[in-house]
């Protein structure tokens, strides 16, 4: 695919990224030098420098003929004029980065299809989303729905002692034979393996299984965890991305025992009333002596994400230290999402990896279903269709020849889930859950 690229920030810089390791010729526009200048030093594509709202730029960047434009830059009123333009000027699909409520909520005057965007993402609303499914898996550090729910991905630290330390992969049947799962990658000392049966698991490691949603639970575990359920959450932060969150987890349908400190009085009182079964603590997001003064070591969840990532990063420490079982932290620098696990954050949120992972996705729809890439491991999941021209159908998976750095984890047939097996066999019609590094996706597209 050809795909334009508005903005050289963080964002933008990402999803160059992805995309040139998946092989798609990527052109990527920005009227700054420093990030025209780093796009250039460290990544396989072509770079303007120039302004995205500029038909004549657009057209160098030859937009005419793109697959894709994706306008990323930090104004939504340049990645809409962009946006709008591209379309006008012959891109096939165009995705843009809005923050405006104005424009991304359903009673917008304006639809984004108006504005020439056939898909618009909102980052803060994507972020909260990602520590929403967090908060609802007590042990897990990504959680990841497939197949409509049936199915999840998730992740896991091994702990010393538990059930999965110190099997091979082969042998982890033996540990838990009465259903079906599988371990599609391994992080270990921020090196990512996609895992073959001679595999063995280690403390500390990473893991990453897909299983059947009912059966998630035992592999949590097994894998050292207690699972139990989380219901007092304290969120800290002041932030749209706090006040998101806060009315998500109110308007589940599961009884959440809320306490946000909100260091804006107006916002303060408007939450208070949009959720009066809940305290909203009007005082600074980083004031730890009115967090414990209001019960934060006996919360089951603390979750920190003020604009502040070391206040967030401490707060998150703290919070573990006295006892709390799951601590979430939101950072701005993306070279911490790595560090998190490491001194004893649970899970560590990016709203722009967030915003990339979900642009992403959209992207690889073009192609195949979904795809979602995980903080902190170079690897993605692929939801893919096995059509007539599949060269995977008809035989056992034992019996084929995988490239490197791939692994099938499911198979969907006539709406229903199966893990796959050494035994599965392909069918045209089934969609396939592929787990794989970036490298391999081109691999991976070739075989079906």
């Amino acid at each position: 695919m050809k795909i334009v690229i508005a903005g050289a920030g963080e964002v933008g810089f990402e999803l160059g990224r992805i995309l040139s390791e998946e092989n798609h010729d990527v052109i990527i526009i920005d009227e700054r030098p420093n990030c025209i200048a780093r796009v250039e030093e460290q990544l396989d594509v072509i770079s303007i420098e120039g302004n995205a709202t500029s038909a004549n730029t657009l057209v160098d960047a030859g937009v005419r003929n793109a697959d894709l434009m994706v306008a990323v830059t930090s104004v939504d009123e340049v990645n809409i004029i962009a946006s709008m333009m591209a379309k006008k000027l012959g891109a096939r699909k165009v995705i843009a980065r809005v923050r405006n409520d104005e424009l991304t909520r359903e009673s917008s005057p304006i639809t984004p299809e108006e504005l020439g965007i056939d898909v618009m993402i909102h980052p803060e609303e994507t972020a909260a989303n990602d520590i929403f499914q967090q908060l609802k898996r007590a042990s897990a550090t990504d959680v990841v729905e497939l197949a409509e729910g049936t199915v999840q991905l998730i992740g896991v630290r091994v702990e010393e002692g538990a059930e999965l330390a110190g099997q091979t992969l082969s042998g982890l049947h033996e540990v838990i034979s009465d259903f079906e799962f599988r371990v599609v990658a391994i992080s270990r000392r921020g090196r990512t393996i996609i895992p073959r049966g001679f595999n063995k698991l280690l403390p500390l490691d990473h893991v990453f299984i897909v299983a059947k949603t009912e059966h998630v639970k035992r592999l949590i575990l097994a894998a050292g965890h207690d699972e139990k359920p989380l219901r007092r959450v304290m969120i800290t932060g002041g932030t749209d991305l706090s006040r998101r969150l806060v009315r998500k987890l109110h308007a589940d349908t599961k009884r959440w025992d809320i306490k946000v400190a909100e260091p804006n009085s107006e916002q303060a009182d408007q939450l208070a009333v949009e959720i009066p079964e809940s305290l909203v603590m009007k005082g600074a997001a980083n004031d730890i002596n009115l967090l414990v003064s209001e019960g934060l070591q006996d919360m089951d969840a603390f979750v920190s994400v003020s604009d502040d990532e070391e206040s967030n990063i401490i707060l998150s420490l703290i919070a573990k230290h006295l006892g709390v079982k799951k601590t979430v932290a939101l950072v701005s620098k993306t070279q911490y999402i790595p560090l998190g696990q490491t001194i004893g954050i649970d899970a560590i949120v990016n709203i722009k990896s967030s915003a990339a992972d979900e642009i992403h996705r959209q992207i690889r729809q073009v192609m195949m279903f979904t795809v979602k890439a995980l903080p902190g491991i170079r690897a993605e999941i692929v939801e893919v269709e096995a059509g007539d021209r599949c060269k995977m159908r008809g035989r056992p998976i034992q019996d084929l020849k995988f490239p490197n750095g791939m692994v099938i984890g499911a198979i969907v047939r006539n709406g229903k889930a199966q893990i796959a097996t050494g035994a599965s066999v392909i069918e045209t019609g089934d969609h396939i859950i592929i787990f794989a590094l970036p490298s391999a996706i081109t691999d991976v597209e070739n075989l079906f």
